[in-house]
Parts: structure tokens; C-alpha cells; sequence
């Protein structure tokens, strides 16, 4: 018998699974905007059917709370992140991948793609913190950006006396840092223009050189 002949058949998705996939993704896509936009708390899932065109009960088939659909926004830009660093160059200088990543999750956050990293008293948290994907998926972007956090500081260009942990929250902050809208909002800086002030003030700091 031929390798072929061996190979498991691989069927293609019938027409209602790839319906069921597309309307997920939209749901999804919408959950994600919405919260980028206002937040989990103040967010409701009558806005999310609304803006899908479902009624909600067609909603809870796919996702059973308010939680659950948060979480799966989440986890797809948690997916989103890990093939960004994944798409790093391996030999990359440590200071310019941490750079990129601080550079992607601001242009993610200025197109409305990111979501608002939910309170510490959020009900939202406890759903993340048991979701596997979620936690899977930060504990390894996390592992990465500490590496070269630790890289760079051994070759000088961060400064070695930081606690690497309060310089990876620093990059975490930048995913929701307010003043990217401030500044949007102004009306005064494009967006390429706001990424390069927050970068500057980021990693050169205020002080004067």
C-alpha cells in the first residue's frame, strides 16, 4: 500500500460549519472593537448582536456570556501577538524586537483593534485567568519579551538596574496607554507621528539630552 493511500483524508468544512466559522469571526471582530472602544463594563451584548445583525439568542449559541465573548476577543489578539513575534527576525537586535512590539501594539491600538485590558475587579478577569489559550498565550509572550528585556540589559541598552518585570509591564502599558487617544484627538500628530512621540518619551524618556 502506497504512503498516499495511507495519508488521512482531509474533508473540506460543510457549508454550515463554514457559516457558523464566519459568523463567529464577526462576532468576534465585533466584540474586539467594542471593546477597544469603551471597554468590557461598559460594553453589552445587545450592542454586540446589534452590530453583528443577530438577535442575541443566536449570540449565546456561540458564546454563553458576556465573559465568554470577551475572552475569545482576547485570546484571538493574543493569537494576533504571538505571530507578530513570531514573524521577528531571530537575529534581530534585543532592543529593536522589544521596540517592534511596543510599535505593533500601538498601531493596533490607534486602528481600534486592541481591546481594553479589563480592572482588577473585573468579573472578566476570572474567565481569563481559567481560559487555557489565554493564559498559554501570555505566559509565552511574556517568557519572549523578558528574554530580550534580560538581553538588553546585559548589552547596555536598557537600563540593567530596572527590574526586568517593571520594564515588561511598561511595554504591556503601552497596548493601552491613553495618551495615543489624547493625542489623536487633538487633531494635531498623524497617527505615524503619535507612535514616534510615545516611542520617544517610552524608551529616551522626558529628560533633556
Amino acid at each position: 500500500m502506497t504512503e498516499t493511500a495511507l495519508a488521512p483524508v482531509r474533508t473540506k468544512p460543510s457549508f454550515k460549519a463554514q457559516m457558523l466559522q464566519a459568523r463567529e469571526d464577526a462576532i468576534i471582530a465585533a466584540v474586539n472593537r467594542l471593546l477597544a472602544e469603551k471597554g468590557f463594563d461598559a460594553m453589552t451584548v445587545d450592542e454586540v448582536a446589534a452590530e453583528v445583525g443577530i438577535a442575541k439568542a443566536s449570540l449565546y449559541k456561540h458564546f454563553p456570556s458576556k465573559e465568554d465573548l470577551a475572552c475569545a476577543a482576547m485570546v484571538r489578539v493574543m493569537r494576533r501577538a504571538q505571530a507578530f513575534l513570531a514573524s521577528l527576525p531571530a537575529d534581530g537586535r534585543p532592543l529593536e524586537q522589544i521596540k517592534a512590539v511596543a510599535r505593533w501594539t500601538m498601531e493596533l491600538q490607534l486602528a481600534g483593534e486592541m481591546p481594553s485590558l479589563p480592572s482588577q475587579n473585573s468579573s472578566l478577569r476570572a474567565t481569563l485567568m481559567n481560559s487555557a489559550d489565554y493564559m498559554n498565550g501570555l505566559i509565552e509572550i511574556s517568557d519572549r519579551l523578558g528574554r530580550w528585556i534580560e538581553a538588553a540589559q546585559s548589552e547596555g541598552s536598557i537600563n540593567p538596574a530596572l527590574p526586568p518585570l517593571a520594564v515588561l509591564y511598561t511595554l504591556y502599558a503601552r497596548a493601552c496607554d491613553p495618551v495615543l487617544e489624547f493625542l489623536k484627538a487633538s487633531g494635531q500628530f498623524s497617527d505615524a507621528q503619535i507612535i514616534e512621540l510615545v516611542m520617544s518619551t517610552c524608551f529616551e524618556g522626558l529628560e533633556a539630552r
